[in-house]
């Protein structure tokens, strides 16, 4: 069972994982579209929207300001 399991580990260790995430999330902001799996799809969706989320809302908290201007600047 794989109950309260957060994410999948898509057969990769989590620098190589984390790493995917943010190229693809980059080119998905870029193209607006990209050709991938559902299983990588399926992680990538709360990835990209949260990294729109923390551009929408910008500099207001303060706590990731390199994370928020790179985002700000792709979205």
């Amino acid at each position: 069972m794989r109950h309260r399991v957060a994410h999948r580990k898509l057969g990769r260790v989590t620098e190589h994982r984390l790493a995917l995430l943010r190229n693809q999330s980059t080119m998905l902001l870029r193209h607006e579209r990209i050709d991938t799996t559902l299983a990588k799809a399926k992680e990538l969706r709360p990835f990209v929207e949260r990294l729109i989320t923390v551009a929408k809302r910008g500099l207001v908290d303060g706590t990731d300001t390199t994370r928020a201007l790179h985002a700000r600047r792709l979205v």
